[in-house]
């Protein structure tokens, strides 16, 4: 069974950084071909925020392009997003996201909440 368990949310002023992880906890999958993180705010729909493959391609929302970044380890099945020059249009609960082509799901975490106060 595959568990994503993120964490690194907070609360943060405007400017600040915060660093998120998200890791698959159960140790039962040796590869895991994409994650990510998405967001969703209240009242909106889940957006991307970014998300990376096995081979190293990475895509962000435009909206965080500059400002954050994302990282993995594979050997950790770890996924990392180093969130920095935040916004208050970034407060959401921040989603792991991961796709294991060899079961053909889509697995998400239970989110973590992040607050930037202006």
């Amino acid at each position: 069974q595959v568990q994503l368990v993120e964490s690194g949310g907070g609360l943060v002023q405007a400017g600040g950084s915060l660093r998120l992880s998200c890791d698959e906890a159960s140790g039962s999958i040796s590869s895991i071909d994409v994650m990510g993180w998405y967001r969703q705010a209240p009242g909106k729909q889940r957006t991307l925020v970014a998300i990376a493959n096995t081979g190293s391609s990475i895509t962000y929302a435009d909206s965080v392009k500059g400002r954050f970044t994302i990282s993995r380890d594979h050997a950790k099945n770890t996924v990392y997003l180093q969130m920095d020059s935040l916004k208050p249009e970034d407060t959401a609960v921040y989603y792991c996201n991961a796709f294991i082509s060899i079961f053909r799901k889509t697995y998400w975490g239970q989110g973590t909440q992040v607050t930037v106060s202006s």
